[in-house]
């Protein structure tokens, strides 16, 4: 089974999991044991359902200051989590590739496999929205053909980024391409390296 194959029914899993009480609140349930990947593929898909609706909340013309300012910090924090679980999902296949024998005409990509999934499970969450409004019995005619077509494009780039993605992790395993994982080195999350932070020492 390719990966992406792998992949995609427990990014769905999660997402159909969080709309059922669809609150950012909610207590994640993850199904799977601790140190699968499994599990780290769960968790990214539910921290990335959680951060779209942050988002959407965030947007709220109406929202006190005070509790955007709460809400934005959340956002940071999820993208922070964000960033370090896809590093961990790199971890797993720099791990699971670590023997192959590298070809001496092999180049790099130009993203991590990782964060080529992190693509693709935000993408699962676009296509799942987008097929929210165009199921909607309450919008226009106009809207839902607009948000149909969106939906179409949507899901032709899911076959396309499956595809990029299946392709690259066998060039890695034939040795085609090798991988190279560059930290996100986040200055302003560090307190040595943000001015604001540590100029209050």
């Amino acid at each position: 089974m390719n990966f992406t194959a792998f992949c995609q029914p427990i990014f769905n899993e999660a997402i159909n999991a969080y709309h059922v009480a669809d609150s950012v609140d909610t207590p994640i349930s993850n199904p799977y044991p601790a140190g699968t990947i499994e599990n780290d593929l769960y968790l990214k898909a539910w921290i990335d359902t959680v951060q779209w609706h942050f988002e959407d909340i965030i947007r709220d013309p109406q929202i006190d200051p005070a509790e955007a300012l709460v809400l934005k910090r959340r956002i940071d924090k999820s993208n922070q989590d964000r960033t370090d679980l896809v590093e961990r999902i790199d971890s797993y296949f720099l791990t699971k590739y670590r023997d192959v024998a590298v070809l001496p005409d092999a180049t790099i990509n130009t993203e991590s496999p990782a964060w080529a999934i992190d693509r693709l499970c935000i993408l699962n969450l676009k296509i799942y929205h987008m097929r929210e409004q165009v199921e909607r019995t309450d919008a226009a005619p106009d809207h839902i053909a607009r948000c149909q077509q969106k939906l179409n494009v949507l899901l032709e780039q899911q076959v396309d980024l499956s595809t990029a993605i299946d392709t690259l992790l066998d060039d890695i395993a034939a040795g085609r391409k090798y991988m190279k994982v560059y930290k996100q080195m986040k200055m302003y999350n560090d307190a040595d390296t943000n001015p604001v932070l540590y100029g209050k020492k």
